[in-house]
């Protein structure tokens, strides 16, 4: 189970080599996630792209073969690199949603494990538990993992919660979204809605063939 999630990190997108604008006519961008050549894909139809594997410090090392590549910036920071040395453009969520508690940490323990999940409640930080669960529970109804093109984003809005979510097709041609406020104790069950809404009701489904 998890029973904890600290203090969430930096939760956008970033491109290391040229901004969204710079990049030229038909530029070569690789990324490693269909959610972010979906969304790059529908503000630049014509970019070309390719995947890209590899941990962190590989993948930076391959960034002179790309007019840009696409990160977490949470991931470079966490190698103690600041985004100002390798990062050209911060993609904030309004551009690039973010994937489904993308910046978060989880700690995890088992159930029956009452003592230490009684410890790890103090690195629990309660606004980042809400957002995250909330995410969570929108690509869990959705059926899916990271493979999709699909993204959420939550954050406390005064005392309550609001929540962007959408669902691409994998080259970007269409993009669903959708945005609601509740209350932060109806997070998890807005996230669901919201997935039935972008799968049922907007055409969600079609995107993802189903």
């Amino acid at each position: 189970m998890i029973a904890a999630v600290p203090e969430r990190g930096d939760v956008r997108d970033v491109l290391v080599g040229s901004t969204v604008d710079g990049l030229p006519q038909g530029g070569h961008v690789a990324t490693g996630s269909i959610r972010r050549k979906a969304q790059l894909a529908s503000l630049r139809p014509d970019l070309v792209f390719s995947g890209l594997r590899g941990n962190i410090a590989t993948r930076l090392e391959k960034a002179d073969g790309f007019d840009a590549i696409v990160m977490a910036a949470a991931a470079i920071e966490r190698l103690g690199i600041s985004l100002n040395d390798r990062v050209v453009e911060v993609l904030e969520p309004s551009v690039m949603l973010p994937q489904v508690a993308q910046g978060a940490l989880v700690i995890e323990c088992r159930v029956d494990d009452t003592a230490t999940r009684e410890l790890l409640l103090a690195l629990n930080h309660t606004p980042s538990r809400h957002c995250v669960d909330a995410e969570r529970a929108f690509l869990a109804e959705l059926g899916g993992d990271c493979d999709l093109p699909v993204g959420a984003y939550a954050v406390i809005d005064g005392d309550g919660l609001r929540i962007d979510a959408l669902v691409a097709a994998p080259d970007g041609t269409t993009v669903l979204r959708d945005s609601r406020r509740c209350a932060v104790a109806e997070g998890e069950a807005t996230g669901r809605a919201m997935a039935r809404y972008l799968l049922d009701d907007a055409g969600g489904s079609a995107l993802l063939g189903r």
